[in-house]
């Protein structure tokens, strides 16, 4: 890596915090209580398919997109969520954690003299409380509903590029779909933290591959 980034952006849900894992374990409780058997594997692949169909119909709140998800969820199950209870996975996300490799990699970039940021489809407040886990100071987030609008749309970068007033940027993710592609569309360079050891969407590459943040950190000390 020759350039050298003055600014590293982030996804948050996902990318910093193991959102599959708080996903997963509100989707569990909730069936506890209902007498009801999910398995991780078929509540996760549910709603990949279905939180981007939401997002994408019309501007919600983020508490909106994850009730109306986990509705749609259910139904896919065959089940009808009881009444009041749409909020679960709202109530659930201020307790979802980072990766274990969050804290150690942000504060390695901090220490390289970098400026961190959060681009997220999410709303304040929510954020807020995530933000609350983490060990480092972000100079700036964008949320859906800052921008009004749900990544892959372009909005999110749209701002961020205002916010890094013409430093370098690099931006880090681990969804190709929200976030590499469109990154890419605007010629932001991008580092792709696939997680999951996926295949690449699309002929669109990004700049870089890394498994973690441990490697992302890696790379950009060798700038």
């Amino acid at each position: 890596m020759k350039k050298r980034f003055e600014v590293v952006t982030f996804d948050c849900y996902g990318t910093l915090i193991d959102w599959e894992e708080g996903i997963w374990r509100a989707f569990e409780r909730l069936g506890e209580e209902q007498g009801w058997k999910f398995t991780r594997e078929g509540i996760l692949a549910a709603y990949h398919a279905v939180e981007p169909v939401v997002e994408g119909e019309q501007y919600r709140s983020y508490r909106e997109v994850l009730a109306e998800s986990a509705r749609r969820v259910a139904r896919t199950f065959g089940l009808n969520l009881p009444a009041g209870s749409e909020s679960f996975l709202a109530e659930s996300l201020p307790k979802w954690r980072p990766f274990d490799d969050t804290n150690r990699s942000l504060e390695r970039l901090r220490a390289l003299g970098m400026s961190l940021g959060i681009l997220s489809n999410v709303d304040d407040e929510l954020l807020a409380k995530t933000l609350m886990h983490f060990t480092v100071p972000f100079e700036f987030v964008i949320t859906a509903e800052k921008v009004g609008s749900y990544k892959p749309e372009l909005n999110h970068f749209i701002a961020a590029r205002e916010k890094t007033g013409g430093r370098a940027w690099l931006h880090a993710a681990q969804s190709y779909f929200h976030d590499v592609l469109p990154a890419r569309a605007m010629n932001i360079p991008t580092v792709w933290v696939n997680r999951h050891g996926s295949a690449p969407e699309l002929d669109e590459r990004p700049d870089w591959e890394v498994s973690n943040l441990d490697q992302l950190a890696d790379l950009l000390s060798e700038q």
